[in-house]
């Protein structure tokens, strides 16, 4: 099953996305656990907890230390936020063990169906399970283009710079998803190869891209905003309903939104696309008794942090589309759902047959691998071909449209 259908309503109260002063976290690459400590209200966390996220300066690191202040002023708990700059080292971090879980974006659908960056021989379908999602103010990812590039429209991005971040799947295929919207793909636009996120904005300040791509509310889109070039989000209509199907057809997980939280945006809002962003995730491996603690801290002290980040917001409980998910939510976090009433029937049958998913997708994998070929290419290929006949067989999405 993919989401059918936006959270909606009518935001009145909405963050600017300056002035905001943030709280500096340690940052480290590796670390060690101490003994776990328990704490108040059932709490239990180690002394010392990690998370990978965005770079800095970005909505989701930003959203990261604020949460972090919580655990640090509450339950005397370190949470360090390790940024990286592309989806590949966010995963492999969590998956290598130095971090405990991970605040990102789509990669997290493409780790669990082995795709694009994640088709290789070293990574393969992978059992992420869900903590909590994050459906803000404002959007998880759209165009920000320089106003002098005068794109009013979509269709107007025919023929301009576009940024394309190595080793970041996940945006640049929200980048194409989002082309098509106007019936465009890479090869109708000219794209720029640029080194992680912060690039790309350099990279429209500096004059070698016209566009970009990230969530409506990021914080370097202000510097884009206060340049000479200017800042203009395009919108993307939703009453022009095939182009909201080749979206869609291309990113299931994404669903038509109204923004209003992020610079230069009427008060209105803008009809735009979103997901989950940040969507913190673990493993199926993941402590339970650590997950459960995350997910009840960030749902009980939500009201001490919705405010110290830009669109940390959308973290409130009742836009968690548990019945809409793409990839199922760890045991720890159903624990805490169950207990406080809100994981229902819908949920729990969701969530089977996100399980499924990964059962056939795990399946088909190891069926493939000890006889795959062993070239780079030949092997992505072959796999990609096993993946979507494994799916269809079990009369499942396949997502194999443009990957």
């Amino acid at each position: 099953m993919i989401p059918i259908s936006p959270f909606s309503s009518a935001v009145k109260n909405r963050l600017k996305g300056n002035g905001l002063g943030f709280f500096c976290m340690a940052i480290a690459a590796t670390f060690s656990v101490p003994a776990t400590a328990q704490l108040a209200e059932g709490i239990d966390l180690p002394k010392t907890i990690a998370w990978s996220a965005y770079p800095t300066g970005t909505g989701g690191y930003s959203q990261a230390v604020a949460i972090g202040n919580i655990l640090q002023r509450q339950y005397k708990v370190n949470l360090r936020v390790i940024p990286a700059r592309n989806d590949v080292s966010r995963l492999a971090t969590l998956r290598g063990g130095r971090v405990h879980f991970s605040a990102g974006g789509s990669e997290a659908v493409y780790a669990q169906e082995g795709i694009l960056n994640f088709a290789s021989k070293i990574w393969g379908p992978q059992p992420i399970r869900a903590l909590m999602s994050n459906y803000s103010d404002s959007c998880s990812f759209t165009f920000a283009t320089a106003t002098d590039a005068g794109i009013e429209q979509v269709a107007d991005i025919r023929g301009k710079r576009v940024t394309f971040v190595q080793g970041a799947p996940s945006l640049n295929n929200a980048m194409a998803a989002l082309l098509s919207y106007g019936d465009l793909t890479w090869d109708d636009v000219t794209a720029v190869e640029v080194g992680g996120y912060n690039a790309s904005i350099d990279a429209v300040l500096n004059n070698r891209a016209d566009v970009a791509g990230g969530a409506c509310n990021s914080p370097p889109f202000l510097r884009i905003e206060a340049s000479p070039r200017g800042l203009t989000f395009p919108s993307l209509p939703h009453d022009d309903l095939e182009a909201v199907a080749r979206v869609r057809s291309r990113l299931p997980w994404y669903v038509p939104h109204i923004a209003f939280e992020g610079p230069t945006l009427p008060e209105e809002g803008l009809e735009v696309f979103s997901s989950a962003y940040p969507l913190l995730i673990g493993l199926d491996s993941s402590n339970d008794d650590w997950v459960y603690s995350i997910v009840k801290i960030m749902h009980l002290h939500f009201d001490e942090y919705k405010n110290n980040a830009p669109g940390a917001t959308g973290w409130t409980l009742d836009r968690q589309k548990f019945n809409q998910a793409f990839i199922p939510f760890h045991q720890g976090a159903i624990r805490y759902y169950k207990e406080i009433g809100v994981w229902d029937d819908a949920a729990q049958t969701q969530n089977e047959s996100n399980l499924e998913r990964q059962r056939v997708l795990a399946a088909a994998w190891s069926g493939f691998v000890s006889s795959a070929p062993q070239d780079y290419d030949e092997f992505q290929q072959a796999w990609l071909v096993v993946r979507e006949k494994a799916l269809s067989e079990a009369d499942l999405i396949t997502l194999g449209q443009g990957l």
